[in-house]
C-alpha cells in the first residue's frame, strides 16, 4: 500500500489528510466506485480521485483508521499498495523480547503493522509510504537492546550467519560443560558417593575446594554465559527484563551468595554458610544445552524454503546471434530463447518455442504426474524438464517468476502473527516483571517462615522460580508451528499468501464455489454428436466445423476444436449468415448446412421430435444441444459443454466428509447450474449473478450459516474473494491470481481445497497444543519452584533441575511443530 501523509496541513486538530495510491481503476466509473466506498467510512468527510495520477486525496477525522480505508478499497477490487520493510533482528531469546520490539516499532509515527517473529529472527513492517527510512526502524530496535539490520537478499549469508551461531552455541556449551562437571563431581558428588566427602576434605580441605569451585563457575558465568549477562542485564537496567534477565539473576545470585560465603562467611547467620557454585554452573550449561536444541529443531523448521530456493538454477543455455551461450541467471533477458536439455532444470519462467517433452512440475503444484509441453504452453522456472529438448522464450526472470514469487509468499506467512497470538502477547508483556516479583515474594516468604537455614531455603527457592519460568516456549509455541504448517502446504501446492488465513479457514463454515474455471475446466467441448440415418459422423462434423469456424463464440471454437483433433479437412464456407441468439448457416461443399438451437431449427421448419427425448437428457446433465442440418435434411444433435474436472467430485465429498456445506455461485443459466449441482451433489445453488451479485450471494451464506469461504479463479472474481471470509484461488502455471486471495491454490485440482482446511485444521491443533504445554509448564511448575509441595512432601524443586525443565520446555514445543512436517492429505 502507498499510503503517503498529505502535504496540505489538516484544518483542525480534528481533521487529517492523506493520500492513497491506488491500482487498478481504468475509467470514471472506478473512480465513482472508489470515492463511494471512502465516503461510506465512518469518520471520512470527503475523498476525491484522480484517474490520472491514481491517487485519492481524503479528508477524515483524526482518529479514522487508515486500515478501514484499505479494506474498503480492496472490497471493490481495487489494489492500495503498502510500502514493507524485512529486518532481521539478533538477540531475541523469548516472547519478552518480541513483545519489546514491536512495542517499540508501533511507537513509531506511520507504522501500521509490526509483526516480529522469534522463530525466524525476523520482523516484518508496514509503514505509511514515504514516511519511515530503514534507518529509523533499524535505530529503534538498536535502542530496545536488539542489533537489527536489513533482511539479506542473499540468503546464503543468513544461512552462513545462522549456522556460524550455531557452531557458537555447540563450543559455548562444550566449554561450559568442561568446567562445570568437575564442579558438580566435587559438590554434587560428597553428597551422592560414599565417602568422597570425607576424601575431598582430607585431600583438598573446604577452602581450596570452594576456591577451586569459584574458579570454575567463573570461567563457566564469564565466558560461555557471558551472552546472558550482557543482554539480560542491560535489559533488567532499562526497565524490560527478559529471559536472558531471568537467568543472569538466577546464576548471579547464586554465584554471589556462595563467593560472600567463601570469602566473608561469618557475616552469615549460622547454618547459611553454603556454597553453591554447582547450581550456577549447571544453570548456564543446562540452558546453553537447551539452546542448542533449539537452534537445531528452528533450523529444520526452515527446511520447505531451503527446499524451493534449491530449484533454482545459477545458469541458463541461451541462444544469442545463433549461438548457444551459458550464462549466469541474472544475464537472461525477457525474450531470450533458453535451451533446456532432458533431466535439466528450467532456469526461467517461459513460453515453449518448439520442441516436446514432460515436465515435472510436482515441487510447486504438489501433483506428481509429468505435464505435457508443446510449443505454446507456458514452463515455470524450477521445474524439470524429463525426457525431451525444449526451446523456450523467457517471459519472466527475477523477482518476476513465480518460483520467486512462491517463495516470498511462503516467507510472508511463515512470518505471519495469528489471532490466537494476542493472548500470548499479552501474558508475555507483563509475564517477566511478575516472575521477578514472584520471586522476591518467595524470598522473603522463605526468609520469614522458613526452617532453618532460611536464608539458604530463601536464596535456592528464589532462584529456582526465576529459571523454571522462562517464557521461551510461549515465544516460539506459534510461530513453529506457523513456519512447519505453511511450509508443508507450500509442498502440496497450498500457498498460504497471509498466514493469518490459517486460523480463519479453519473456522470455515461453508465453502462456495465459482463455476467456470473452478468446478469445471473453463474451456467448452464437444462431448455428444449423434446422427441420424443416412449421414456419416466424420463428414457431419467436418461440414458444421466449417460453417462454425469463423465464429468467435466458444461453443463454435470447441466443435472446431474437435474438428481439428480428428485431423478432418475443414473447408471455407460460402454464402455464410448468422442469425444473433439462433444460429449459422452456410453452404460448404456445394451443401446448405444450418446449424443452431431448437429455436432455430424449428423456425426453419424441421421436425425435432425424433431427437427430443436424447435433448433432454442432454441438458439434464448440464450440456447445451444444438441441431445441424444438411440439405434441408435433420442430420445431428450436437452437444457442448464445460466439462467437470476430474477430481470435482471426489472433492465436493470431501468437504462433506468435513461437516461443511458447499454452494456454487455462477453467472450461468439455471439449468445448467442445477444440473451440474444435481450431478455434484451441491447443497446451495445461486445462478445467473454477476460479480457484484456474488458478493451479494456471500453476504447471505454467511447470515445463514457462519463463516464462508469463496473458491475462484481469482482474475474476476477479486470483489467476492475480498468479501469472504477467506479468499482461495484456484489456478495453474503462471496464470495465478496471487493478489486477490489469502490462499493460492496452485493446481488446478480442487481436491486441493480439502486439503487446505485439513493442514489448516492440523496446524491450529499444534499451535493449542503448544500453548497448552507452555502455559500449563509454567502454571504448574512455578508454584512447584517456590515451594508450595515443601509443607505437605517436603519437595522442592533444584535450581539445576528448573534450568533443565526450562531447556525441555522449548525444545519439546520446537519438536511437536515438527510432526506437522508429516502431514499427509
Amino acid at each position: 500500500m502507498s499510503v503517503t501523509p498529505s502535504t496540505v496541513a489538516p484544518q483542525s486538530q480534528s481533521q487529517q489528510q492523506l493520500q492513497l495510491s491506488i491500482s487498478g481503476m481504468s475509467c470514471a466509473s472506478c473512480v465513482r466506485r472508489v470515492e463511494k466506498a471512502l465516503l461510506n467510512v465512518p469518520g471520512v468527510a470527503e475523498a476525491k480521485v484522480n484517474l490520472a495520477n491514481e491517487k485519492a486525496d481524503i479528508e477524515m477525522a483524526a482518529d479514522t483508521q487508515v486500515d478501514a480505508l484499505v479494506q474498503a478499497i480492496s472490497k471493490i477490487g481495487f489494489n492500495v499498495r503498502d510500502e514493507t520493510f524485512e529486518l532481521s533482528i539478533i538477540g531475541m531469546s523469548c516472547a519478552s523480547c518480541v513483545g519489546r520490539v514491536e512495542k517499540a516499532l508501533q511507537q513509531l509515527s506511520g507504522v501500521r503493522v509490526a509483526n516480529v517473529n522469534l522463530a525466524t529472527e525476523s520482523a516484518h513492517i508496514e509503514a505509511l509510504a514515504g514516511h519511515l527510512e530503514e534507518a529509523q526502524l533499524v535505530a529503534t530496535i538498536n535502542k530496545a537492546g536488539y542489533t537489527a539490520e536489513p533482511l539479506s537478499s542473499q540468503r546464503d549469508d543468513e544461512q552462513a550467519r545462522k549456522a556460524q551461531e550455531q557452531h557458537s552455541l555447540q563450543r559455548a556449551f562444550w566449554w561450559a560443560f568442561a568446567f562445570t562437571l568437575p564442579v558438580f563431581i566435587l559438590e554434587m558428588g560428597s553428597h551422592l558417593i560414599p565417602g568422597m566427602a570425607n576424601w575431598v576434605e582430607a585431600t583438598l580441605g573446604q577452602t581450596l575446594n570452594w576456591s577451586l569451585q569459584l574458579v570454575l563457575t567463573s570461567l563457566v558465568l564469564f565466558g560461555p554465559g557471558l551472552r546472558f549477562l550482557r543482554s539480560g542485564i542491560p535489559a533488567l537496567l532499562r526497565g524490560g527484563p527478559d529471559m536472558n534477565s531471568l537467568v543472569a539473576l538466577g546464576s548471579l545470585s547464586a554465584w554471589s551468595f556462595s563467593l560472600v560465603v567463601l570469602l566473608a562467611g561469618d557475616l552469615l547467620p549460622a547454618g547459611t554458610q553454603h556454597v553453591y557454585f554447582e547450581a550456577a554452573a549447571v544453570i548456564v550449561t543446562l540452558i546453553l544445552l537447551g539452546r542448542n536444541l533449539e537452534a537445531r529443531a528452528k533450523g529444520r523448521t526452515g527446511e520447505a524454503i531451503q527446499k524451493l530456493l534449491s530449484l533454482q538454477v545459477n545458469t541458463a543455455r541461451v541462444r544469442r546471434n545463433g549461438q548457444l551461450e551459458e550464462v549466469a541467471l541474472d544475464q537472461v533477458r525477457v525474450g531470450d530463447c533458453v535451451l533446456v536439455r532432458p533431466g535439466e532444470r528450467i532456469p526461467v519462467d517461459g513460453k515453449v518455442h518448439s520442441g516436446h517433452s514432460y515436465v515435472d512440475e510436482s515441487m510447486l503444484t504438489g501433483e506428481p504426474v509429468p505435464v505435457e509441453k508443446q510449443p505454446g504452453d507456458e514452463v515455470v522456472g524450477g521445474t524439470i524438464n524429463k525426457n525431451g529438448a525444449l526451446e523456450c522464450d523467457t517471459t519472466h526472470i527475477g523477482n518476476d517468476t513465480l518460483l520467486a514469487q512462491i517463495i516470498r509468499m511462503v516467507e510472508q506467512a511463515q512470518g505471519a502473527k495469528l489471532p490466537i497470538q494476542a493472548l500470548v502477547d499479552k501474558v508475555t508483556g507483563v509475564f517477566v516483571p511478575v516472575v521477578m516479583a514472584m520471586a522476591v515474594l518467595t524470598f522473603l516468604c522463605w526468609l520469614w517462615l522458613g526452617p532453618s537455614p532460611a536464608l539458604s531455603f530463601a536464596l535456592i527457592n528464589a532462584v529456582a522460580v526465576l529459571i523454571i519460568a522462562c517464557p521461551c516456549a510461549m515465544g516460539l509455541a506459534t510461530p513453529t508451528s506457523i513456519m512447519v504448517g505453511t511450509g508443508r502446504a507450500a509442498e502440496l501446492g497450498v500457498l498460504f499468501r497471509k498466514g493469518q488465513a490459517l486460523q480463519t479457514l479453519r473456522n470455515t463454515k461453508v465453502v462456495a464455489l465459482d463455476k467456470t474455471g473452478t468446478l469445471t475446466k473453463g474451456q467448452p467441448e464437444l462431448t455428444d454428436l449423434t446422427v441420424t440415418a443416412g449421414f456419416d459422423k466424420s463428414q457431419v462434423l467436418a461440414q458444421v466445423a466449417a460453417v462454425e469456424q469463423h465464429s468467435e463464440h466458444p461453443i463454435a471454437q470447441a466443435i472446431v476444436a474437435e474438428a481439428k483433433a480428428q485431423q478432418l479437412n475443414i473447408i471455407g464456407p460460402q454464402a455464410f449468415k448468422s442469425l444473433s441468439g439462433l444460429g449459422v448457416c452456410a453452404e460448404v461443399g456445394g451443401q446448405k448446412v444450418e446449424v443452431g438451437a431448437d429455436r432455430y431449427l424449428v423456425k426453419l421448419g424441421y421436425e425435432l421430435s425424433a431427437l427430443s427425448q436424447q435433448a433432454e437428457q442432454l441438458a439434464q446433465q448440464g450440456k447445451s444441444p444444438l441441431y445441424a442440418a444438411i440439405d434441408g435434411k435433420l442430420a445431428a444433435i450436437i452437444a457442448v459443454a464445460d466439462p467437470i474436472k476430474e477430481g470435482t467430485p471426489e472433492a465436493i465429498t470431501a468437504l462433506h466428509q468435513l461437516g461443511l456445506k458447499v454452494a456454487m455461485i455462477t453467472g450461468d443459466n439455471k439449468h445448467t447450474a442445477q444440473a451440474i449441482a444435481k450431478q455434484l451433489g451441491i447443497d446451495e445453488v445461486v445462478a445467473e449473478v454477476m460479480p457484484n451479485g456474488k458478493v451479494a450471494a456471500l453476504k447471505k451464506l454467511r447470515k445463514q450459516y457462519g463463516a464462508v469461504a469463496f473458491v475462484g479463479d481469482g482474475i474476476n472474481d477479486a470483489p467476492a474473494l475480498a468479501e469472504a471470509n477467506v479468499g482461495l484461488a484456484i489456478g495453474t502455471g503462471t496464470d495465478i491470481a496471487i493478489e486477490a486471495a489469502e490462499v493460492v491454490l496452485m493446481s488446478g485440482d480442487l481436491r486441493a481445497v480439502p486439503n487446505a482446511l485439513a493442514i489448516s485444521q492440523a496446524t491450529l491443533r499444534n499451535i493449542r497444543q503448544n500453548l497448552f504445554w507452555a502455559f500449563a509448564y509454567n502454571a504448574c511448575l512455578i508454584p512447584v519452584a517456590a515451594g508450595i509441595l515443601y509443607p505437605a512432601f517436603g519437595i522442592l524443586l533444584s535450581p539445576m533441575l528448573a534450568a533443565g525443565a526450562m531447556a525441555l520446555s522449548s525444545v519439546f514445543v520446537v519438536t511437536n511443530a515438527l510432526r506437522l512436517k508429516r502431514f499427509k492429505t
